[in-house]
């Protein structure tokens, strides 16, 4: 199964936060997945980090982000013309974008975010 990582995931998986779910585990786990990584994740991570809003640097999450093996995946203009075509379930803009990559990849968004499951086939709930 081809898995794109959502942010908090990500975020969970490399700190091994007892928030990341025991699926989730399993999932990212299994030799037989892809993992998927977004450049909007860090692109996230680094806004949120400089606002205060997350411990640690960039620079570490996206060291540990390399170290891990995850494949990244960067944000083309395809999947930015894919954005408009999302209805406005979820407003937050790094969601968006991942979903409309999810889609366009197409993969799996593993995500624990309740509202992005109004997104359909494209999303994993955990």
């Amino acid at each position: 199964m081809r898995l794109l990582l959502d942010t908090h995931i990500l975020l969970w998986c490399l700190g091994d936060d007892t928030a990341l779910p025991s699926q989730a585990r399993n999932l990212i786990a299994d030799p037989a997945n892809q993992i998927s990584i977004s450049s909007i994740s860090l692109w996230e991570i680094a806004i949120k980090s400089r606002l205060g809003k997350l411990e640690g640097t960039i620079d570490d999450i996206h060291a540990a982000v390399l170290a891990s093996g995850f494949l990244p995946l960067p944000f083309t203009l395809d999947h930015a013309a894919a954005v408009a075509q999302l209805p406005f379930h979820h407003r937050d803009p790094f969601d968006r974008a991942l979903i409309a990559q999810a889609h366009r990849e197409p993969l799996y968004l593993l995500t624990h975010d309740k509202a992005l499951a109004a997104y359909g086939r494209a999303v994993i709930m955990v």
